[in-house]
């Protein structure tokens, strides 16, 4: 297979270098083209428009760039937490870090989207009529902060798991985990990659639990749960009693 000549920047590729750690050094090359694509594509970010942004669309190659997504070995854990790591060191070098806790869902069609389900659609719901939508259901832990040239706080996605429906986990033969469990599985993650630094997780009502759950089993009180303006009253008085018991 023919492989692109590629010639990057040295300075972005050395600012790279933690995360193509990550990838074997025969990938690290399209790795990092890839990297420089997105950020110069203007359309949907496939692997086909960032190519299309290097101008390699029409290169012979062009296999080598699809294989890091869809057949190349590389763990997302570990790139999760290398960019957690590079994001608070930037924005929170100290104090409390403050964690988002959300899921969205990424409207797609078609046979061969396997974990795909029907499942609830914020952006098509309102207050009075809940609308379901089929799609793939991301859940993402994003650290809040307040960006200095932007003077309001951004949530930076660090963290972000693909949650299949129930009946894609029976009929492939594996456990299920509720978004409830998946949040619960990233918020001690997240506090084991940052090892006494104290974390406070933001979420609405429906992950109020997950939080609990964590500070509950941590060796010390180092994660306080908190809301949002959307959280139920409940999930207040459950903290309050989690938080007692545990200092107790």
């Amino acid at each position: 297979m023919v492989r692109p000549d590629l010639h990057l920047p040295p300075s972005f590729v050395a600012w790279l270098a933690p995360y193509l750690a990550v990838f074997s050094r025969r990938s690290r090359p399209t790795t990092a083209a890839l990297a420089v694509g997105a950020l110069l594509a203007v359309e949907p970010r496939t692997v086909t428009n960032c190519l299309r942004a290097l101008g390699l669309a029409e290169h012979p190659g062009f296999t080598a760039f699809h294989r890091v997504l869809n057949r190349n070995a590389w763990s997302g854990l570990a790139l999760a937490r290398t960019l957690l790591r590079a994001v608070v060191a930037a924005f929170v070098p100290s104090g409390p870090i403050v964690i988002g806790v959300d899921h969205t869902l990424e409207r797609r069609r078609g046979r061969r989207i396997g974990p795909a389900g029907h499942f609830y659609d914020a952006s098509r719901s309102s207050a009075e009529v809940k609308v379901t939508g089929r799609g793939l259901r991301w859940l993402s832990a994003m650290v809040l902060v307040e960006v200095p040239f932007a003077g309001r706080i951004w949530a930076l996605p660090v963290l972000t798991a693909l949650t299949p429906s129930k009946a894609w986990s029976e009929r492939h033969g594996q456990r299920h985990r509720t978004v409830t469990e998946w949040a619960r599985l990233m918020l001690l993650a997240i506090h084991r990659w940052l090892p006494g630094r104290p974390i406070v997780a933001v979420a609405d009502g429906e992950f109020c639990s997950a939080a609990i759950k964590v500070r509950t089993v941590l060796p010390h009180p180092g994660m306080l749960p908190s809301r949002d303006r959307i959280a139920s009253p409940e999930c207040s008085r459950s903290t309050t009693a989690a938080s007692s018991a545990n200092t107790s």
